[in-house]
């Protein structure tokens, strides 16, 4: 339906590694600049002081995994993606895609991935975006009618028949991200980077891209590096999640298990029918009264719900109660909070 080559099956293809990172480190050489004329030329002339963007991380990604890539601004993200797609070179560690070495052989490996950047297009922007597809034609050397099969079934797949032939200047963002995705499919990359690629987008044309990233992994098991600082990205469309803080990994593993992993607290809500001040075991946190509702916050290491919900309802007179694990926006905030 893409245009893509027949693929593996999901069991199958998955159990490939497509990414395999080994003790990455990448350390750039800072120099303080002061104002005036002498002290321009010693900063020229200074050694300057090293900083550690990236430090000693590993992990592997399976082929048709959908992973989210997230971390605070600083954090050694973007440096990471960067070494992964040749533009940045380690200073140490090793990195291999696909069998191929960024360093070394990443003219090759261009034509074996594709990547899509929310604040930098690869569109022409006054030109329509058939015109720039035509232009990737040439520079990745596709075959002419492999190619004009391609474009044809993703321009209908993406709905942007009556697009395609429009100046990108005049296309929304949504519509302009719809044919950038286009553009990063064109010569069949068997992984895609995908950073910020819903930023500024509102919520229903948000939905709409994720929809169509889950429908690339789910029919063609293609490869899918998420970055992106709106976490709603991350949980509608990743299952599985690396944190980056500080240049190391604080965690890698499913995004439902994140809470679970980092912090032991629970939302309770409870209702009652009388209205009366809710009696709670001590060491609880109560964050929201109100005359018939209550939210407090249990920290399960501490107090059992068991504990808490035998309390609950021998001194209270419940109509309903809810236990819930706290949102994810908390966690991760919390996360990139902590001091290393």
């Amino acid at each position: 339906m893409w245009g893509f080559e027949p693929v593996k099956k999901r069991g199958d293809a998955c159990m490939t590694p497509i990414i395999n990172v080994e003790h990455l480190t990448k350390e750039f050489t800072i120099k303080k600049k002061t104002s005036g004329f002498f002290n321009y030329f010693k900063t020229i002339f200074s050694k300057g002081t090293k900083f550690t963007a990236v430090k000693n991380i590993s992990f592997n990604v399976n082929k048709g995994e959908l992973v989210g890539l997230i971390g605070p601004n600083g954090a050694g993200k973007s440096t990471t993606i960067k070494m992964m797609t040749g533009i940045l070179h380690p200073t140490n560690g090793t990195i291999n895609i696909m069998g191929y070495n960024p360093v070394t052989e990443r003219q090759i490996l261009a034509y074996k991935i594709g990547t899509i950047f929310g604040q930098k297009p690869q569109l022409w922007y006054h030109l329509p975006a058939i015109d720039t597809y035509n232009l990737l034609k040439d520079v990745y050397n596709l075959n002419t009618t492999e190619y004009k099969k391609r474009v044809t079934h993703l321009i209908k797949e993406f709905e942007v028949e009556q697009l395609v032939n429009t100046p990108v200047r005049k296309l929304s963002l949504g519509e302009r991200m719809r044919c950038e995705l286009i553009g990063s499919l064109l010569h069949n990359p068997q992984l895609v980077f995908l950073d910020e690629p819903t930023i500024g987008m509102d919520i229903i044309v948000k939905k709409k891209i994720r929809e169509m990233i889950k429908k690339m992994n789910r029919e063609h098991q293609l490869t899918i590096l998420l970055t992106s600082h709106d976490l709603e990205d991350i949980e509608d469309v990743c299952e599985r999640l690396i944190i980056i803080n500080h240049g190391t990994i604080v965690y890698d593993g499913p995004v439902k298990g994140i809470t679970k992993k980092y912090l032991s607290t629970k939302i309770v809500t409870v209702i009652t029918r009388d209205g009366k001040p809710l009696s709670h075991p001590k060491g609880v946190k109560v964050h929201l009264t109100e005359k018939f509702k209550t939210e407090i916050h249990v920290n399960t290491k501490k107090i059992s719900l068991k504990k808490l919900n035998t309390h609950l309802f021998n001194k209270n007179n419940i109509e309903d109660i809810t236990i819930e694990d706290l949102p994810i926006e908390e966690v991760i905030a919390k996360i990139y909070s902590e001091k290393r």
